[in-house]
This record gives C-alpha cells, structure tokens and sequence, in this order.
C-alpha cells in the first residue's frame, strides 16, 4: 500500500486526479481508513474544485477523528461556499 506521506506529495506536486486515485486505493484496501486518509482525500477535490467531494471527506475524516485537520478545512470551505455560491448546497 502507498504511504500517505507519498501521495500528499503527489498532491502537492499538483496531480489531484492521481491522488484521488491513489486515495481512493488506499481508503477501499485500509482495514481502518485514517482521518487523515479522507482529510487528504477532501484537499484533493478541493484543489479540483469540486466543493461537495470535499466536504463530503472532510466529514468522513471528522467522524473518525473529530479534532481532524478537516474539522478546520470543512470550515473553511463552508465560508468560502456561503460567500462564494449559497446555491452550490442544492446541486
């Protein structure tokens, strides 16, 4: 299995469909997926702008580990969609 240091590099590297991909890998193989593994995951639809995935995992990860960095990420994009789009929630 790929270590999650290595495919936040790859998402850092810029390649968010590879580390959707890899993620993805990694959460359906994962006896007990990570909060950080979903956290991740949310930060690379993100990045795609697809605000729902993202929200969608940060969630996950906060139902693992509610003091997840994704409790601070879900914030976040929850101000940005408010400022941004209040339609965005009814797609």
């Amino acid at each position: 299995m790929i270590d999650l240091d290595a495919i936040e590099a790859v998402l850092r590297d810029g390649d968010a469909d590879e580390a959707i991909r890899l993620l993805q890998y990694h959460i359906n193989v994962s006896k007990a997926p990570s909060d950080r593994a979903y956290y991740l995951l949310g930060n690379a639809f993100r990045k795609k702008g697809d605000w729902q995935g993202a929200i969608n995992n940060y969630l996950e990860a906060m139902a693992i580990n509610p003091e997840s960095p994704a409790k601070n990420a879900y914030a976040i994009a929850n101000d940005i969609l408010d400022f941004y789009n209040k339609d965005m929630y009814n797609q």
